[in-house]
């Protein structure tokens, strides 16, 4: 089950490097979110970039250390649900926001499991 569990923490580092690299690239906006990098959206959206940045490092730390996993579930969760909930009540809008909708649903799959298994001892 720790292979499995460890699996599915990566997983949910997988799913936020890509919008974490906004802090590097901040080009990538428009190709993510289909908004400009410059002014004001682009630079909180940078800084977005920056708090997936530490849920990337939350799960991975999480991974491997079984005491990390319950405030990175924790994190991932209201991370992963808010986004859903706000997506929801936008009346769910087309294009990239969608697919961002996409993923993090797929993410609730790995992402129950962690909890589980962090509040399961």
């Amino acid at each position: 089950m720790e292979l499995l569990t460890k699996a599915a923490w990566f997983a949910i580092a997988a799913v936020h490097v890509t919008p974490s690299l906004v802090l590097f690239q901040p080009a990538l906006t428009q190709r993510l979110y289909g908004i400009a990098p410059s002014g004001t959206l682009g630079l909180l959206l940078t800084h977005r970039g920056a708090l997936f940045l530490a849920l990337v490092a939350m799960a991975v730390f999480a991974a491997f250390d079984p005491g990390a996993r319950r405030v990175a579930a924790l994190a991932a969760a209201i991370s992963l649900a808010c986004y859903l909930l706000l997506y929801l009540r936008a009346g769910l809008p087309p294009g990239a926001l969608r697919t961002v909708a996409l993923v993090d649903a797929f993410a609730l799959v790995p992402l129950a499991l962690v909890i589980f298994e962090a509040w399961r001892r």
